[in-house]
């Protein structure tokens, strides 16, 4: 086995992993130990320090710049356009048909897609949307993640044309057009989609600025690096912020048993928030 570039103790581990929960909300297991020293040590090196508790104490001292890059370090950012389809196509053709319904008198639809990483989801949301809803009404759909440098990628809307294969030829045609960096096999998501969308910076353990009430919140694949007792705590937040028999939408490993009596079950990681 090869020798550690840096001295990386248990002790080590456990405070950063300590800072992570602290700032995060996130519980990272003892099997993430090598994930985190990895990832880390990059911030080492680009800090020229020689130490993990050096690093941390500089984190303890200087919790600005530092700790963005700390947190952005260890979050986790996999997505992709439709993941887990099944949500997309119950969007298509059961909550938004529900809700024209439903807010025909106001004609405003507010959608949040809650840790949206590199913006593949809430992408892929306003697809849906400009396809279903009518073009008069108000719409907006709010983009938010821990993560600054991701959110960045979301905001300038253009991928890799391999990170586009979940969406049908069709939708590709409609929504994306040949960037300037086309020949280098990117795609940038057209105007129509990104003026729909704001994307913004959230901690889910901190203070939301957002008043809402929000018809759907999608939160997938999010709640699961938490601890059961911050779970019951964030699922309480969403049910106040969400309208009455609004959706909440979680992750394929994810529920809601034991955890909160403000949903019901609509279908397999699909809620409807009860009435009041």
């Amino acid at each position: 086995m090869n020798e550690r570039e840096f001295h990386f103790t248990k002790y080590d581990f456990e405070r950063l992993r300590q800072l992570v929960n602290e700032h995060t909300g996130i519980k990272l297991s003892d099997h993430k130990q090598e994930m985190l020293y990895s990832r880390l040590s990059r911030r080492l090196r680009a800090l020229n320090l020689n130490s993990f508790s050096n690093y941390y104490k500089l984190l303890q001292t200087d919790g600005g710049e530092e700790l963005v890059h700390f947190i952005n370090a260890v979050t986790t950012n996999l997505t992709a356009f439709f993941r887990e389809p099944h949500h997309f196509k119950l969007l298509e053709e059961v909550l938004l048909p529900q809700l024209l319904v439903k807010k025909q008198a106001t004609r405003r639809l507010r959608i949040w897609s809650a840790g949206c990483a590199s913006g593949e989801e809430p992408y892929s949301i306003a697809m849906v949307v400009k396809e279903v809803v009518p073009s008069d009404w108000d719409v907006k759909i709010l983009a938010t993640d821990l993560d600054s440098q991701v959110l960045e990628k979301g905001k300038q809307g253009v991928y890799e044309k391999t990170r586009i294969s979940g969406i049908s030829s069709m939708r590709l045609h409609r929504w994306f057009n040949k960037g300037s960096d086309y020949a280098a096999g990117q795609l940038q998501v057209v105007p129509e989609l990104q003026e729909l969308i704001a994307f913004k910076h959230l901690n889910l353990m901190g203070m939301w600025p957002m008043q809402g009430p929000f018809d759907i919140i999608f939160c997938r694949n999010v709640v699961i690096y938490f601890e059961k007792s911050t779970q019951q705590v964030l699922f309480e937040r969403f049910a106040n912020i969400l309208d009455n028999k609004g959706y909440l939408l979680i992750g394929h490993s994810e529920n809601l048993f034991q955890l909160s009596t403000r949903f019901r079950l609509l279908q397999q990681t699909v809620y409807v928030k009860a009435e009041n």
